[in-house]
């Protein structure tokens, strides 16, 4: 989460997510994939330990995804900086993770057998759509267009779970997990932007504003894993 992500990163992903299972696929028989999961940051490894209850195949399979989206980051970070302005920049990388939120959430609402969760998680993706639709107002003020892209990351950990679920199928409790999962990423990305200092003014206070509300959203998720 703590590297930036330019447009030409974000937009080439959509070309280079369809070869990522395989390149995975190719790390099945390696050993110690803890130990290379040790190697990326800490969203990653949250991630990564949540590998434990698959079967061996899943957990390489799964663990090379991630990272593989550490790799990918990684180079990315250090070959492309972005020229924006910091303002800009900012909130273009938080809009990246709140795209991520509206299509975590977008997923739960797909999976879900229960009609009260569904309709919760409808209501969360109306949000993080506000959310959005928020952030790219302010982004068009700065110039910067409007910003529709998620990060790889997120790409990576939807695959994963697509394939985690395929498996073993999808239950109530692992698509509560998951959204909880997203929420941490969500929080992690609004911390970032707010204590970066480019952002001022009426901006800064819709970012404080929205991060208070993700916060709220997290509460209630753990209180309802907490009564499963």
């Amino acid at each position: 989460m703590n590297q930036p992500q330019t447009n030409s990163a974000t937009g080439s992903d959509n070309q280079s997510n369809g070869s990522l299972l395989d390149q995975a696929q190719q790390l099945i028989g390696q050993e110690n994939l803890g130990n290379l999961l040790n190697q990326v940051g800490p969203s990653l490894k949250k991630a990564g330990s949540s590998i434990g209850k698959l079967s061996t195949t899943q957990k390489i399979v799964g663990g090379a995804l991630i990272l593989l989206g550490a790799v990918v980051l990684t180079t990315r970070g250090k070959n492309s900086a972005s020229t924006e302005p910091d303002d800009t920049a900012t909130l273009r990388e938080l809009l990246y993770f709140v795209n991520d939120r509206i299509e975590g959430y977008q997923r739960a609402v797909n999976e879900s057998q229960d009609a009260q969760k569904r309709g919760y998680y409808k209501q969360l993706v109306s949000q993080s759509q506000r959310f959005a639709n928020e952030l790219n107002a302010y982004l068009r003020e700065l110039g910067g267009g409007r910003e529709t892209s998620t990060t790889l990351k997120g790409k990576l950990y939807r695959r994963w779970m697509d394939a985690k679920a395929a498996v073993t199928g999808s239950d109530e409790k692992a698509i509560l997990g998951a959204n909880i999962f997203g929420e941490e990423w969500a929080l992690k990305a609004y911390e970032d932007a707010l204590s970066s200092q480019s952002l001022t003014g009426e901006l800064r206070q819709e970012v404080e504003r929205q991060y208070a509300q993700s916060q709220k959203t997290y509460e209630e998720l753990k209180q309802q894993q907490a009564q499963q």
